[in-house]
């Protein structure tokens, strides 16, 4: 496999079992990668909660510096306001993937990383094509596909492996439905 140059991302992470594929590979690649955990879209707060302990636990695993901003659940509310009956994978999502796109973005700049990334792509349930299109206003965003190559399989595989917390949910009160 042919190296890229060291670089620096900030890798947003929407869950540990996500973020474990899609870490392997990014250090693999030769990125020096650290992580944000940004998700006020997660509900209620104790799932939000739940999720973030598994991610520390995985950025342990990898020794990797974790960023993690606070949970604004009303903020990610006003956002998606007016989209709360949208079928998933709609409208409400792309809100969501902007508002937490930016907020990497925001994070990027302040650390200094000069480029960042989502796992939210390694999701058979999310669009590649939306998650490139909320980022497109930000030239820092790099798209990778995670989902490619069998990066969900892996996923499960490292899920096992690591005993992370695999939720059935995407985050949102909406999805619950």
């Amino acid at each position: 496999m042919n190296r890229a140059p060291v670089t620096d991302l900030l890798v947003h992470i929407c869950c540990a079992p996500c973020g474990s594929a899609s870490l392997e590979r990014l250090l693999d690649e030769g990125f020096r990668v650290s992580i944000l955990w940004s998700n006020p879209n997660i509900y209620p707060r104790d799932e939000h909660d739940k999720r973030l302990d598994y991610v520390r636990k995985l950025g342990a695993h990898y020794n990797l510096p974790l960023h993690e901003t606070p949970w604004v659940h009303d903020q990610w509310l006003q956002a998606v306001s007016g989209l709360e009956d949208e079928p998933e994978g709609k409208a409400r999502c792309r809100a969501c993937f902007f508002f937490n796109l930016t907020r990497t973005a925001e994070a990027a700049s302040e650390l200094g990383i000069p480029q960042f990334t989502t796992t939210l792509s390694i999701s058979p349930y999310k669009s590649f094509s939306q998650i490139c299109d909320a980022a497109s206003r930000y030239e820092a965003f790099l798209p990778m596909d995670f989902k490619k190559p069998n990066g969900y399989q892996r996923s499960i595989e490292l899920s096992r492996e690591l005993g992370l917390y695999r939720q059935h949910y995407c985050g949102c009160e909406f999805s619950l439905r």
